[in-house]
């Protein structure tokens, strides 16, 4: 390995000549303090995107059985803890501190460690979101039977090497990564505040409360069924004919996350010559037919664009206008999804541990529908602020992408802060 000058060579990769390896042991240490008197009832996840929460909040309900606790390891605030179950964005199991200004406790799956000094607890905290401590993980773990779980003794883990710079250092790199930090949090608040105002907005014009100018004649009410007709999703199917073949087809999460079909995440199927299925089409209203809750069920999404040969999948069902004039795709995007439609549809739902949706029932509806040229101007207003929302999101993920980056750069000390003061 070519080594820069005031460079050197560690166990953990080429780090700048003045800063040390240590042992996460050195600057931590494990807590294992029990509740064993079950004084403490307060109960946490470790989650990969949302950090250390409530159980009970989190999940909706209490994972963990109340009546036994005692085994539970108690966290006290601002103390971190591992949790080994890993996943998509917790390659190694996520690993992160207590923010709460409470104590809790943690499954005794899970790993508590204290840092002995304040000092380094801002610079771990960046380390643990980075990919550094990976490959350290990935490189001791004995997977066994879970392939869900990280099998790692806690003394190996608190092995783990840290590079560490001195602690001018660490805290120039934790500052500067504050302020990406600060960025990000606003342009989060600044969709949420988009989102909320796009909510307030289709409630109000989808509802007729909120009329354009030159626009006051009654929305006219018809039922779902005199204006279209319903199809089903891909019958007849085995699993082999999914994920390759010569035509595509809508998955039920695309339906379910978008209000328009995203027709990037696209799924493959085979579909012979002479096989009679369900064509969809531009226009076409598509519906969940089932859920864990009433309220999840039949939620739509409209098809925006021609694309030949693609079909719909098993659990969905599809609604085509016999006119889009009557029903303007763009419109009908916003409008199924809206308050007034979503009430009515889940109404409609039915089962106790699973909830089902009936197309007969469906198509009984009756909505108010505007002029052709109303249903337009709503649906170029809600366009627009949808598309403002998107981009946002995407500015969103570029300040995420460049944190990461420079995260890598700086915690390696590949990048210096007093080198990046300069150029910044």
């Amino acid at each position: 390995v070519n080594v820069p000058n005031g460079y050197k060579q560690t166990k953990v990769g080429v780090i700048p000549e003045e800063w040390e390896v240590v042992r996460l042991g050195d600057i931590a240490f494990r807590i294992s303090v029990k509740n064993s008197k079950n004084e403490v009832n307060k109960v946490f996840s470790n989650s990969a995107i949302n950090g250390i929460v409530m159980q009970n909040e989190y999940f909706d309900k209490d994972i963990a059985n109340k009546n036994n606790l005692t085994g539970y390891y108690i966290v006290e605030n601002g103390d971190f803890v591992y949790n080994p179950r890993i996943s998509k964005y917790a390659p190694a199991g996520p690993i992160n501190r207590n923010w709460y200004p409470f104590s809790g406790i943690v499954s005794p799956l899970y790993t508590v460690f204290r840092v002995k000094n304040e000092n380094v607890v801002n610079f771990l905290e960046y380390f643990f979101s980075s990919t550094l401590w990976l490959r350290y993980m990935q490189g001791i773990a004995n997977y066994g039977a879970r392939h869900d779980r990280m099998n790692i003794t806690n003394s190996d883990f608190m092995k783990m090497p840290i590079p560490l710079p001195p602690l001018k250092e660490q805290q120039k790199i934790a500052q500067i990564l504050t302020t990406w930090d600060r960025a990000i949090s606003k342009q989060e608040a600044l969709i949420v505040e988009k989102e909320q105002l796009k909510k307030g907005l289709m409630q109000k014009l989808l509802s007729g409360e909120v009329r354009f100018g030159g626009f006051d004649e009654e929305w006219e009410e018809v039922r779902l069924g005199n204006i279209g007709k319903t199809y089903g999703g891909l019958t007849k199917k085995k699993a082999e004919d999914f994920g390759q073949g010569n035509a595509k087809y809508i998955t039920y999460k695309n339906i379910f996350d978008n209000s328009k079909i995203n027709i990037n995440i696209l799924d493959k199927v085979n579909i012979n010559a002479n096989e009679k299925q369900n064509k969809v089409q531009y226009g076409d209203i598509l519906f969940t037919t089932s859920s864990e809750i009433p309220e999840e069920v039949g939620m739509s999404s409209v098809l925006l664009d021609k694309i030949d040969d693609l079909f719909l999948n098993s659990f969905c069902f599809g609604f085509r206008p016999h006119s889009l004039e009557e029903i303007n795709p763009y419109f009908a995007r916003f409008y199924f999804r809206s308050f007034y439609m979503r009430d009515k549809i889940s109404r409609l739902a039915q089962g106790s541990t699973r909830f089902n949706l009936s197309k007969l029932q469906v198509m009984k509806i009756k909505i108010k529908l505007p002029s052709k040229q109303e249903q337009q101007k709503i649906a170029q207003l809600l366009t627009t602020a949808d598309k403002e929302i998107e981009l946002l999101k995407e500015e969103l993920e570029v300040l995420k992408e460049q944190k990461r980056g420079l995260m890598q750069k700086l915690l390696t000390g590949e990048v210096r802060t007093n080198k990046l003061k300069k150029e910044i």
